[in-house]
């Protein structure tokens, strides 16, 4: 590949290694290898591929293969697959920019179906570019066998996961006040909040509360969030700080004001104070509600409403010691809400507007995307129209954004499952200590960012109001509120609705176009019984009544072609059967098309493969798939129809196959699996039993535990109601910190195999996973087996723009990064980035002219040195370290070459690639400039064969070590 090359281009060099690699096998053989000191167990952070890769990816996958190229070296096997994130809400905003749509509702209005499989064709959009750029930066990774978060097995371990939590006590279903993205309408994490801090302008109010019964007095109280108002019910004091009533000059004259000593300074112009008294004072008093919509209504602990309380949360850092209280809009006013009986207002919807019932901002976005501030103009001005207003100011503050579409977030009331993270975060084996388990790079993450926000964690809000995604697999009863938490398909099928029918499929005996090894397809060209295929039939079916047990066949239904009329009709006689046959046109053979009355083995030969003819049918006829979709549909409609019947149904051997794939879910690939090589899947007069339970079914009658084939399922509660599904999606960060489950489907297989090699050795992401993947992994594995889920982490920084600004497309502020991986080579690139501080969480500021730096010491030298080997050297059979006599210089050199294999093997194993990765520019640059300089006589014009073949011996060692 090298020897004899006059020019190196890096980028021709890699393409041939990669072909290379490519024809032999060569990652593939090394997981297969033996691996004397056992597997190395890594976790792959699943990417989406709805957008292209950027240098974000590139680095996680550069260290992704580093460290375990360096453990298979080691001796060990390093299983590598690829997974994607196909769920969630970054996938359903770009449907629905695709699609034009902008609320629920119209996700709704078109159909939940519709919707997903939108989805679903969208997430592996750019898989292809994926799958070129990944293997062209020199990863090893298995990317044709992938797993991804929306498949049926991935989907019911991620169910299992929830299930165990719940049977611990982990999950509760709770009201609480979150933050609601009102876009989106759904909940959100606390750690998906704080993906999105941004520095708004805002204003902030001081408002006048009427006094009940006091005239021109005024209870003063500061809200950032004018928009709660019309939702106040109280107000909040601090019982042991000093208020005071003060009287001051205003335009309109004079108005009495109560608000915090420490406060005053917030009052402008001349005022005398009246009364000093403790919050505790203040405490019952009533005032008159500024907004009356809710005041008079039917509404509970009405009589506790629009009063002062006492609050410890009330500080005088600022505002005014007098805090608005709005329960459905902050965690403190709920609780202030909860221990005092308040009433409860929520004048919002999630979507974001005022409810009708607030008259005077009917239909207002309180926090609208484009212009923040809009609302609370609108309500500062009805303040000031109705002498509620007593100043304003600007306010500068970081607020939560959507992660997703940028929608500022409200706090708002509502429902939602959780993960009681709280209960085993302070425990023995709970989050805290299992943090101290995992080996951080860099170390400060442990203890900083990472361990600050596991020691503060929080109940995980993990269902989502949503479409797109695993579902919540809660049931609840309709009548009495009972509810049934799911962790399998089996326990869909032990669960659903059950008609007590018994079904047995019976092929027909042989037929005349069996035994000639002919199709037929078209009822109209007819095939009948062979009088072999008539015993057949009796025989079997004499067996089959035996196996009864004085049990009857109550209906036989069959397909229309002769051979099935003539079969059921034998076995009608044996069994006793004198009701009327049903006949069933959706039972009969495939239509084969162009091949009837031709040799089967046309029809075989037509379809490259058994998994393609579900994609296609021959010519005029059917696909596999159609055939499953009507035998299926058939069994569905009769299990409806008929209750406790023993049935039995006369068909053909690929229709009866697609019906048993039918029912049970199976794709393509699963159904063919069931025929176990070339052999019928039921051979002429078989009968088979066929187990039949409902399942979620999309279409073409593959299980699909998604919405809303999932919402159609019902169950029974234990006094006969119909439990419906909690209409719930998960969290798509619940099903990517589910991952290490899902890949492997476990617990329903690779049980033993995954429970030996967990915990995983290693995993690496960017910083911003400290409170995202890092954070779900360690929760979920915390919850389910007491322990983290990964042993060791290298947390990488953000790559910058050279100008410190963040990479832009628009701005185009940066190098396309293939560009540079043509220009340098990957390898180029994978040193610069390997080398810097990026792979220790900080900052780079991505440099072309750093990874040009690079090529040129590194790579070009390295080249230079092996093209100078390859023009004066002798050409080693057997690469070998040299032993007994060598020179000083040869010494020397292989001295350098031990220390710096024993620098780089330490740094690799503490996972401090920085450190291993920087020596190799100093050895290369001692190789080049040092021993090769110093050794050109020996190589050029030697004196002696002898030092000729020792100073060659040395540099082939060397640069093969290297």
């Amino acid at each position: 590949m090298l020897k004899g090359r006059k020019k190196f281009t890096p980028s021709e060099v890699e393409l041939e290694v990669l072909e290379f690699w490519k024809q032999d096998k060569t990652f593939e053989r090394s997981v297969k290898k033996h691996a004397p000191k056992g597997d190395y167990v890594f976790y792959d952070g699943p990417p989406f591929a709805t957008g292209l890769p950027h240098y974000g990816h590139i680095l996680a996958s550069v260290i992704k293969d580093a460290v375990p190229r360096y453990q298979t070296m080691n001796g060990k096997r390093v299983t590598r697959r690829w997974g994607w994130d196909c769920h969630g809400l970054p996938v359903e905003n770009l449907i629905e920019k695709e699609l034009g749509l902008q609320t629920k509702k119209d996700i709704e209005n078109i159909g939940i179906e519709t919707f997903n499989e939108a989805a679903r064709g969208s997430v592996m959009a750019f898989a292809h570019d994926w799958k070129n750029v990944i293997p062209r930066i020199g990863r090893w990774v298995e990317m044709e066998q992938d797993y991804k978060t929306m498949d049926t097995s991935f989907t019911e371990s991620v169910m299992w996961v929830f299930k165990t939590l719940y049977d611990k006590g982990l999950v509760y279903e709770g009201f609480k006040s979150m933050h609601v993205c009102p876009r989106c309408e759904t909940s959100l994490s606390n750690f998906e909040v704080a993906l999105n801090y941004k520095d708004i302008d805002d204003i902030s109010t001081y408002v006048k509360f009427a006094v009940a019964g006091e005239k021109n007095t005024y209870f003063i109280a500061w809200t950032t969030t004018p928009w709660t108002l019309p939702g106040n019910v109280a107000l909040a004091v601090n019982a042991k700080v000093e208020y005071v009533k003060i009287a001051a000059k205003t335009e309109a004259g004079i108005e009495n004001y109560i608000l915090a000593k420490d406060r005053l300074e917030l009052i402008e112009g001349e005022y005398t104070i009246l009364e000093t008294v403790k919050g505790k004072d203040l405490v019952g008093r009533a005032y008159v509600p500024m907004f009356d919509y809710y005041q008079k209504g039917e509404i509970e602990n009405r009589e506790n409403g629009w009063k002062v309380y006492s609050g410890d949360f009330v500080t005088m850092e600022d505002g005014s010691g007098i805090v608005h209280i709005a329960p459905a809009f902050g965690s403190d006013d709920m609780e202030l809400a909860r221990v005092n009986k308040l009433p409860f207002v929520q004048h919002v919807g999630m979507d974001g507007h005022f409810k009708a019932e607030v008259v005077d901002f009917p239909g207002l976005a309180v926090k609208p995307r484009d212009d923040h501030k809009a609302t609370d103009i609108e309500v500062i001005k009805w303040l000031a129209h109705h002498n509620n207003l007593l100043k304003k100011q600007k306010l500068v503050h970081s607020y939560p954004h959507c992660w997703r579409c940028e929608t500022p977030l409200l706090n708002y009331a509502t429902s939602s499952w959780f993960v009681e993270v709280t209960k085993i975060r302070d425990t023995k084996n709970g989050l805290v200590e299992n943090n101290k388990k995992i080996n951080w790079v860099p170390e400060h993450i442990k203890t900083g960012r990472f361990g600050n926000w596991v020691a503060d964690a929080r109940d995980w809000a993990v269902s989502r109001t949503r479409f797109w995604g695993a579902p919540l697999p809660v049931w609840r009863c309709q009548e009495c509120g009972e509810l049934k938490v799911i962790g399998s398909v089996a326990e869909i099928k032990k669960n659903g609705p059950k008609s007590g029918n018994t079904y047995f499929t019976l092929r027909h005996g042989q037929s005349e176009n069996n035994a000639a090894n002919i199709v037929n397809s078209n009822p109209k060209t007819p095939s009948h019984l062979t009088e072999k295929g008539k015993k057949q039939v009796d025989a079997s079916v004499k067996a089959f009544a035996k196996q009864l047990k004085g049990k009857k066949i109550d209906i036989i239904f069959a397909s229309d072609f002769m051979r099935a009329q003539e079969t059921a009709a034998i076995a009608a006689k044996v069994l006793g059967y004198d009701a009327k046959i049903v006949t069933d046109k959706r039972l009969r053979e495939i239509n084969c098309g162009i091949f009837n009355e031709r040799p089967l083995a046309d029809y075989h030969a037509y379809f490259a493969s058994m998994e393609e003819k579900f994609d296609k049918g021959a010519p005029k006829g059917e696909s596999l798939t159609e055939v499953k979709k009507r035998m299926a549909e058939f069994v569905y409609e009769i299990d409806k129809k008929y209750a406790g019947k023993n049935i039995l149904i006369v068909s053909h051997e690929y229709p009866i196959w697609a019906l048993f794939a039918g029912v049970q879910g199976y794709n393509a690939e699963q159904a063919v699996a069931m025929r176990k090589g070339d052999r019928d899947f039921i051979v002429n007069a078989e009968i088979k039993k066929l187990d039949f339970s409902i399942i979620p079914h999309n279409k073409n009658y593959e299980l699909d535990l998604h919405r809303p084939y999932i919402d159609r399922v019902d169950f029974t509660c234990s006094k006969g109601h119909t439990m419906k599904r909690v209409p719930d999606v998960f969290d798509c960060w619940f099903e990517s910190g589910s991952m290490p489950y899902g890949q492997a489907h476990y617990p329903f297989e690779n049980k033993k195999k995954f429970e030996k090699q967990f915990p995983a050795e290693f995993i690496a992401e960017g910083v911003d996973q400290t409170r995202g993947w890092f954070y779900n992994l360690l929760a979920l594995s915390t919850g389910l087996f007491g322990k983290p889920a990964f042993k060791n982490v290298v947390v990488t920084g953000m790559i910058l723009a050279e100008d410190g600004q963040k990479m832009s497309k628009k701005l185009k502020n940066y190098p396309d990064p293939m560009e540079m991986v043509q220009k340098y080579g990957a390898d180029a690139l994978r040193l610069y980035l390997l080398s810097s501080p990026v792979v220790r969480a900080e900052t780079l500021q991505f440099s072309e002219k750093g990874v040009d730096e690079l090529y040129k010491k590194v790579i070009a030298r390295l080249w230079n040195v092996y093209s100078f080997y390859d023009m004066y050297g002798k050409e080693q059979k057997v690469i070998a370290r040299p032993k007994g006599k060598i020179t000083a210089l040869d010494a020397w050199m292989l001295g350098r070459l031990d220390e710096l294999i024993a620098e780089v093997t330490a740094s690799m194993n503490s996972y401090e690639l920085d450190r291993a990765v920087r020596p190799i520019g100093q050895f290369v640059d001692d190789l080049s400039t040092w021993y090769v300089r110093r050794s050109r006589r020996r190589f050029q014009k030697p004196d002696d064969k002898k030092d000729w073949e020792l100073a060659s011996k040395t540099l082939a060692y060397v640069l093969f070590e290297t």
